[in-house]
């Protein structure tokens, strides 16, 4: 690539020193961390994966940039932090990107522009999408060396703001906003992606969340048919068709059951007012109780098991309600199985802030959609380089964004021979040792 030579230009004097600068440093790179996260990508097997899932309708005689080279980048950009595809008419010539497809840094030619990576989002049919999804739910399965007793799915929407005319947007009153509610579902221990599934700005019906479930559930009992399963959601999540199929499968569920009703709280008045009275005369500031109960509510075809959780404050009375398929105490069902779904809005929040899955801009739901599953794989590849880090290192339970910060965004200069290419890291990184020891570590994995 052919670059201008520009005059160099001053900072102001360091230590009596004059300080010039000038554009001549040569292949430079900012991503340099990117070399590192292709090896996690390659032990993955992302983008393969995914690339079988889709049918290249290309000439193949005018065909430079092959479908699973196009997802590999753009995986590892929108976790690098370039997230918008108009990035790519800059790092298309960037030296380590290219080597991250396999191109020789210098003489290589350059990299698929946006146009290209703009027709490959638009490109995917419904079934084609569908295909790509199951095979997120089967990197979950892969991402385990033996099927597990028992896994925590968690499932919840979450706020994604349209500015436009894109399909699907609707407005919601809750947020003021024309919007997405995108379904996010992870594993709620590990905190492994499931799947994300784009759907309009509104509260899901009982019989969207029970197709979900039935397809999310079924896909992973094709490979784990012993495993046990207990599906965890707020109270818009449980609706009696989502209920129903549940125990009609052996699947377990704890939902939160929305604002209690006359009969509910006729049920635990007389706990409720004799807490209300411990707490006045005891002038304590908060006093928290427990009750399962029995209850069949009109749509209901059985009675099934609830929990109230029963609070006094000084600011009054607070009652919430989970119903469940578990067996246990009270207490123990609150407070540590569906209190525990909490943490998935720090996996929301690594999913859509920091890795930008938001950036749903496509008029057409199938492009929206088709953003979703790449954001998905780049939280793979983050969160699988942060498996690796040793427990004794202080990014050993860092949020995505220092993890960029300090593996990725790393100065990085390429100097390519005739044989050899040669990267130079700066010498003053903080964390040289670490970068080396994951090169290490999933270079020596394999792909």
């Amino acid at each position: 690539m052919e670059e201008d030579t520009l005059l160099p230009f001053a900072f102001p004097a360091v230590a009596r020193k004059k300080v010039s600068a000038a554009f001549d440093g040569g292949m430079l790179s900012s991503d340099g961390g990117v070399l590192l996260l292709r090896t996690v990508e390659k032990k993955l097997g992302l983008a393969q994966r995914l690339s079988a899932c889709l049918k290249d309708k290309r000439d193949p005689d005018f065909i430079k940039h092959t479908v699973e080279e196009m997802l590999r980048l753009r995986v590892l950009a929108i976790a690098a932090g370039h997230e918008d595809a108009n990035d790519f008419d800059r790092l298309r010539h960037d030296p380590i990107f290219k080597m991250a497809a396999g191109r020789s840094p210098e003489d290589g030619d350059p990299l698929c522009s946006q146009p290209t990576l703009s027709r490959l989002e638009n490109a995917p049919s419904r079934t084609e999408l569908g295909r790509m999804m199951l095979a997120l739910i089967d990197q979950f399965l892969s991402s385990y060396k033996r099927a597990p007793r028992s896994i925590t799915l968690d499932i919840d929407d979450t706020f994604d703001a349209v500015h436009g005319n894109q399909q699907l947007s609707l407005f919601n009153a809750h947020y003021d906003e024309r919007c997405f509610l995108p379904i996010h579902i992870y594993e709620g221990i590990s905190g492994k992606p499931v799947a994300m599934i784009l759907r309009e700005g509104k509260t899901p019906s009982g019989k969207e969340v029970r197709t979900i479930l039935k397809h999310v559930i079924k896909r992973i009992r094709s490979r784990w048919p012993k495993v046990h399963i207990l599906v965890r959601g707020d109270s818009h999540y449980g609706r009696h068709e989502a209920m129903e199929w549940c125990e009609s499968q052996g699947v377990d569920y704890v939902f939160g059951f929305g604002g209690g009703n006359s009969v509910l709280n006729a049920m635990i008045c007389e706990q409720a007012d004799a807490l209300c009275v411990e707490r006045a005369t005891s002038g304590a500031e908060k006093l928290r109780r427990f009750a399962r109960l029995r209850y069949g509510a009109k749509s209901w075809k059985c009675e099934r098991r609830l929990v109230a959780r029963i609070e006094a404050t000084t600011k009054g009375l607070d009652v919430r309600y989970i119903v469940t398929s578990l067996k246990g105490g009270a207490k123990h069902l609150y407070e540590t199985v569906y209190c525990a779904r909490g943490e998935m809005e720090n996996f929301i929040k690594l999913h859509k802030a920091q890795l930008a899955s938001d950036r749903t801009s496509c008029r057409d739901p199938r492009a929206n959609q088709f953003r979703l599953i790449l954001h998905t794989a780049a939280y793979w590849l983050m969160l699988d380089m942060r498996k690796a880090v040793p427990g004794r290192s202080p990014l050993f339970r860092a949020e995505f964004a220092t993890l960029r910060l300090h593996l990725i965004k790393i100065a990085a200069r390429v100097i390519e021979g005739t044989a050899r290419i040669r990267i130079s890291l700066p010498s003053a990184c903080p964390h040289a040792a670490l970068f080396r020891h994951l090169v290490g570590r999933f270079a020596a994995a394999g792909p």
